[in-house]
C-alpha cells in the first residue's frame, strides 16, 4: 500500500501550516502563548481559540459542505489533526460534539434535529457530553441499566452515567437508555439528545488522582425528554450508538497519534536537558535504544491510522483497525511517560515548595499519572484485545 500524500494532500497541508504560523503566537504553554494555571482563564483561552477556529472554518472540516464544514477527506482530517499537535493548540472543549454528536445527528437524525443542534456544535456554543458507560456497564454498552419509560410526550429517564467527559461543561448529553428489557441485551434501547439544565440531572465530578475534575458522574432523576428528541427510532439505540463508536474511533485515532508524537518528541527533549555520569541521557545507548523502539512504534501508529482513513476514503468500513490502534496508542503512551518520569528519577517525587523542585517535573508527572485512564477510556484495553482476537485474528470468543 503506497502511504505516500498526494499533490493535493501536500497543498492542504502547507494551507494548514500556513494558517497556523499567521494565527498563533507560538506553542501553547510558551512564553508567548502561555497556559493560564487558572481554571477560568484557561477556559477564556481554550473558547478563544475554537472561536478563531471556526470563524476560519478550521472546526469540523470533514462535515459536509452543507452543514458548514469543508468536506474534507479522512486523510486530510488527519493532516490538519498532525499539524495541530504539532504545533501545540489548545485542546478544544467541543471534540464530543463535532467528532461525535454531530455526525451522529447527521446520520440518524431528523430535518428539525439537524437544524436546531448542528450550527451550535460546530460553532463551540453549545458542548457535549456522551452518556455510554455505566458503574456496571462501562465496556459492555449493551448491559447498561439506565432506564427510559414512555411519559406520553415525553420520556422519563432514571439512571446513572460515569466516566462522562466534560459533563461538568455541557449544555447536551447524547444518552443511550433502556427502553425495554424483554428481548435480547442488543434490542430495545433508545438513544436521547438530553438537555443538562432539565431537572433531575445532577453532574458530581470526579477528582482523579491528577487532582483535575476531567471525568464526571451524572444522575438522572425522573428526568423529562421530550419525545422529539428520541435519535434514530423507537428501539434503535444500539444502531445509532454504533455509528458514534465508528466516529469515535476514527477522531480519535488522530488525536492520540497526534499527541504521542508530540509526547516523544518532549520526551527526547528531556533526555538534552539531564546528564548522568557527566553526560546527557540523549549520548546514553540504553536511553538511544528506548527511544528508537517508541520512534518505530509512533511511526507504526501513523501509517495505521493512514490505512484505517484509506478504507473510509473509499467508502469501505474501516473495522476494527481503531480499536487495535487505541489498544497499541495505549501501552506505548503510558511506557512513554514512565520513561519520562524513569528520567527524572527521585525529582519527580518532590513536592512544590520542597528544595530542589522543578515545575517540569509536575508536568511529567501530571501527564503520568493522567495516563493511569489510557486502559480504560475508548474502550478498555481488555475488550480491545477480545475485538482484536476475534475480529481481526479470527480466535473463538
Amino acid at each position: 500500500m503506497d502511504f505516500s500524500y498526494s499533490t493535493a494532500e501536500l497543498d492542504f497541508r502547507e494551507e494548514v501550516r500556513d494558517w497556523i504560523n499567521k494565527n498563533i503566537p507560538g506553542d501553547f504553554g510558551s512564553p508567548a502563548w502561555p497556559r493560564p494555571e487558572d481554571p477560568k482563564k484557561y477556559m477564556e483561552v481554550t473558547f478563544g481559540w475554537m472561536k478563531k477556529l471556526y470563524e476560519s472554518r478550521w472546526t469540523g472540516i470533514d462535515w459536509p459542505k452543507e452543514y458548514g464544514g469543508r468536506s474534507a477527506s479522512p486523510i486530510e482530517q488527519f493532516i490538519f489533526m498532525e499539524e495541530m499537535a504539532d504545533h501545540i493548540t489548545p485542546s478544544p472543549f467541543h471534540t464530543i460534539g463535532v467528532g461525535m454528536a454531530g455526525p451522529t445527528i447527521m446520520a440518524h437524525g431528523t430535518e428539525a434535529q439537524k437544524q436546531r443542534y448542528l450550527p451550535k456544535i460546530l460553532s463551540g456554543e453549545e458542548i457535549w457530553c456522551q452518556g455510554f458507560s455505566e458503574p456496571n456497564a462501562g465496556s459492555d454498552l449493551a448491559a447498561l441499566k439506565t432506564t427510559c419509560r414512555d411519559g406520553g410526550d415525553f420520556y422519563v429517564v432514571n439512571g446513572q452515567k460515569i466516566w462522562t467527559s466534560v459533563a461538568h461543561l455541557a449544555q447536551f448529553c447524547i444518552l443511550v437508555t433502556r427502553a425495554d428489557s424483554t428481548g435480547s441485551k442488543h434490542a430495545g434501547m433508545n438513544y436521547l439528545i438530553v438537555d443538562m439544565r432539565t431537572p433531575g440531572v445532577e453532574v458530581r465530578p470526579l477528582v482523579q488522582i491528577t487532582g483535575d475534575p476531567e471525568f464526571n458522574e451524572v444522575f438522572f432523576s425522573d428526568v423529562k425528554v421530550p419525545k422529539e428528541n428520541l435519535l434514530g427510532g423507537e428501539g434503535n439505540g444500539w444502531m445509532v450508538a454504533i455509528t458514534t463508536l465508528m466516529h469515535e474511533r476514527m477522531n480519535i485515532a488522530a488525536l492520540l497519534y497526534g499527541r504521542i508524537k508530540r509526547t516523544l518528541h518532549d520526551v527526547v527533549e528531556l533526555t538534552k536537558q539531564i546528564k548522568r555520569h557527566g553526560r546527557y541521557l540523549c549520548e546514553d545507548p540504553v536511553i538511544r535504544h528506548k527511544l528508537a523502539y517508541y520512534a518505530a512504534n509512533v511511526e507504526t501508529q501513523r501509517l495505521n491510522n493512514l490505512r484505517m482513513r484509506a478504507h473510509a476514503s473509499g467508502g469501505t468500513d474501516p473495522g476494527p483497525i481503531g480499536s487495535v490502534f487505541k489498544l497499541i496508542w495505549c501501552k506505548s503512551n503510558m511506557d512513554l511517560l514512565e520513561m519520562a518520569v524513569d528520567i527524572l528519577g527521585p525529582y519527580a517525587e518532590l513536592m512544590p515548595g520542597s528544595d530542589g523542585h522543578h515545575t517540569l517535573a509536575d508536568e511529567w508527572m501530571r501527564h503520568w499519572l493522567r495516563s493511569r485512564a489510557n486502559s480504560i477510556e475508548g474502550g478498555t484495553t481488555e475488550i480491545l484485545k477480545n475485538i482484536t482476537g476475534e475480529r481481526v485474528l479470527g480466535l473463538p470468543r
